[in-house]
């Protein structure tokens, strides 16, 4: 079963979870009680693919589901088809004690895939499970990557229209052909002339706004979420972290038991927050090192136990990063205050009011037994993208460069020799300029056509395109629609033709 994080909607299933997406009147839904896995069960798991690790870990968390349901879904989602690599989410050893987690082989070169190609399957299920019979609106705000992953795994899905909300200016060329270029007759893509926070707020406005949802009912329409916020879009991320250790395990890197850290690139707070579960279930993790880049929110919050958006809000080079406000750190303070609910309540308040909020001392104890964390400023992701080709002949992007920076500050600061692995969050190519940039003189990439520095970082690094990418340039562009971010809903009700 499923509860509230405001303590604020009746105990529910998991598929009725995942079909709200988010609870009406506010909050997030987290299991009742979290499963447990013993060491013992992981070590079963040993040499298995990534489908059967799926399968076990997403059956402990879905009761209502049967297991031949799940493995469908899975087996949907983790084909040859959608990852161009068997292991899914395969490790690049850097040095003896450090190694990259690819989580970028899906279609659209991100980590998001992972979990959106899952994710429609699990929908679907739960919409026959609740017997709903009308048509699904996914309200989708991303800050770059989620929203041509949503969009690439709910199109032409029958029942469900999909509409993502990005911020215009905000994304990089390559994300943004990603998202206008997509087909698919359910498919709605809208720039808003504003920032990632403000396309959340509105979609979550959006949710959280009753009149308007009867409206839509009546109109025969319902609507969830493609966010993290959705538990069925969490969930399937905590795979990855137990396939990293099993991984690590069956080439005789680690042995059983032996804890190892996770560094998490991160602005909603969703990755990093998976890999929390993982360990709360029973993955043996150190450490968990959360890294922003200069939009510090989440570092300044674990250092000081106060979190305050009220600041200068940056565009920066890892712009899937650039956000204010972590949907998912309200889950982290539900499970954190106790699951005390009042709590969390009160703490989602203060940030809704006056943008800021302060954790207790227990809190905030209980916080920094299980995560560091640090920033990379814009020079220094620069510097960690060149350090590591320099190094290793290596390409990272912009995102997982700033998890090695503040992965070199960590263990500076620390001596903490545990081994360690990075999530490689995003494909180079898809932040090319910025790649370039970093390993060849600055002029290398002035001026220069988005898809012809693509071209140039392969040859310079004998690494091929991601396949995701490759001809994007030509694709035509199907969606220009923009819009300001006081006219969101209006947009929704036009699209929907309400």
């Amino acid at each position: 079963m499923y509860v509230s994080t405001r303590g604020n909607f009746p105990e529910t299933s998991a598929a009725e979870a995942i079909r709200l997406g988010m609870v009406p009147a506010g909050g997030l839904f987290v299991p009742a009680k979290l499963p447990s896995l013993p060491m013992e069960e992981i070590l079963k798991l040993q040499g298995k693919p990534y489908q059967k690790i799926a399968l076990k870990l997403i059956s402990l968390f879905l009761p209502d589901f049967s297991t031949e349901e799940i493995k469908d879904c899975v087996d949907k989602a983790y084909n040859k088809t959608n990852f161009a690599h068997r292991s899914i989410t395969p490790l690049f050893k850097m040095e003896d004690d450090m190694y990259f987690m690819e989580l970028w082989h899906g279609p659209t070169a991100a980590f998001k895939d992972i979990a959106l190609q899952m994710m429609p399957h699990l929908l679907s299920l739960s919409l026959k499970k609740a017997g709903v019979e009308r048509e699904i609106a996914i309200l989708v705000a991303t800050s770059g990557d989620t929203g041509k992953a949503a969009l690439e795994g709910f199109k032409n899905v029958p029942g469900i229209k999909i509409i993502v909300f990005y911020p215009h200016g905000g994304v990089s060329r390559v994300q943004e052909l990603q998202m206008t270029t997509t087909d698919g007759s359910n498919t709605y893509v809208v720039a808003v002339r504003g920032n990632f926070d403000d396309c959340q707020n509105s979609v979550k406005d959006i949710f959280g706004d009753q009149q308007f949802k009867n409206v839509l009912k009546g109109k025969g329409f319902e609507l969830s979420s493609a966010n993290s916020i959705n538990w069925g879009r969490l969930l399937p991320q905590i795979v990855y972290y137990f396939q990293a250790y099993l991984n690590l395990l069956q080439k005789q890197e680690i042995i059983p038991g032996q804890r190892i850290n996770f560094v998490v690139p991160t602005g909603n707070f969703g990755n990093i927050l998976a890999a929390w579960y993982a360990g709360r279930i029973g993955l043996p993790i150190g450490k968990l090192i959360c890294a922003s880049n200069e939009n510090k929110v989440l570092t300044d919050f674990f250092r000081t136990g106060i979190y305050d958006r009220n600041r200068e809000f940056k565009q920066t080079i890892s712009p899937s990063m650039d956000i204010l406000i972590s949907s998912n750190l309200e889950r982290f303070l539900f499970e954190t205050s106790n699951r005390c609910a009042e709590k969390t309540d009160r703490f989602m308040a203060a940030l809704k009011e006056d943008g800021c909020f302060e954790v207790d001392a227990e809190i905030k104890k209980v916080m920094g037994q299980n995560i560091e964390a640090g920033f990379a400023t814009e020079e220094e992701t620069l510097a960690a993208i060149k350090e590591v080709f320099a190094i290793a002949d290596y390409l990272i992007d912009p995102h997982t460069a700033v998890g090695f920076k503040v992965y070199q500050d960590y263990r500076a600061a620390t001596e903490d020799g545990a081994k360690t692995v990075i999530c490689a969050t995003a494909s180079p190519f898809k932040f090319g300029s910025s790649v370039l940039r970093a390993i060849r003189p600055w002029d290398s990439a002035r001026n220069k056509d988005d898809f012809v520095v693509l071209q140039e970082l392969s040859k310079l690094s004998g690494t091929p395109i991601h396949s995701g990418l490759q001809d994007l340039e030509h694709r035509p562009v199907l969606h220009r629609s923009v819009c300001k971010i006081n006219e969101i809903k209006d947009k929704v009700s036009q699209i929907l033709a309400l």
